[in-house]
């Protein structure tokens, strides 16, 4: 069964109907009709079970056979990424992270962070595409961006990583995960973080990692991160 996002679905509701969006994606793209069931996420863990009572591609109606919550994940994976002014390249990226599991993303402003516009419309439909697409029921939240100095010193994860370009000692992300505990790793724009916010974030007990021999471009070190992070 095909998954459709229900953000405004209630928890003791007995019938649901689509936005038109979806409806127009569910019958007249998909061509579901009466009687045909279907999945429905709510994007905070709750997978529902349903039936189409009325396939109208405009305002399809369904009635609630089930709803059971999925299990969170054990432990909080996130991600603070300097966002390129190329958008569909951190846009893959979003689609991506989501695909592999990630449930916070920070577009993080830096020193050498190009100015771009922030776009969270646009944004936010990627990543519940994503999600459905996946059969996930979890949506990854996309924070506001957040300044580099202000990030690093707030943060409060037990767990916190800094990938960086500079020849000074790191170790490799897989040998520095902790999988119980919460994470955040920072992942800099094209150009990498400056010698200054490396030092402030070492000072405030961000661990150096590398994510291997190669030179990465930034959304690909985010899906790099993202994947060796959900693996350990």
């Amino acid at each position: 069964m095909s998954v459709f996002y229900a953000p405004e679905i209630q928890q003791d509701a007995t019938m649901y109907t689509m936005n038109e969006d979806t409806s127009k994606y569910c019958i007249q793209v998909l061509r579901y009709e009466k009687g045909d069931e279907v999945l429905l996420a709510d994007g905070r863990g709750h997978k529902i079970t349903a039936v189409i009572t009325d396939d109208n591609r405009k305002k399809c109606v369904v009635k609630i056979l089930s709803s059971e919550t999925m299990p969170a994940p054990a432990r909080a994976l996130r991600i603070a990424i300097s966002f390129t002014k190329n958008a569909s390249r951190i846009e893959w990226f979003l689609e991506k992270a989501t695909e592999i599991g990630i449930q916070t993303i920070i577009p993080l402003v830096s020193q050498r962070t190009e100015k771009e516009k922030f776009k969270p419309e646009r944004l936010q439909n990627i990543l519940v595409s994503a999600m459905l697409q996946s059969q996930q029921f979890y949506l990854p939240e996309l924070q506001e961006p957040q300044a580099f100095d202000k990030l690093v010193k707030n943060n409060k994860d037990p767990q916190r990583l800094i990938a960086h370009c500079l020849p000074e000692q790191k170790t490799p992300l897989q040998q520095v995960m902790q999988p119980a505990k919460d994470t955040l790793i920072l992942i800099g724009p094209e150009g990498d973080f400056t010698p200054e916010e490396i030092k402030l974030a070492l000072e405030e007990g961000y661990v150096p990692v590398s994510l291997g021999d190669t030179r990465l471009r930034t959304e690909t070190a985010g899906m790099v991160a993202v994947t060796l992070m959900n693996a350990c």
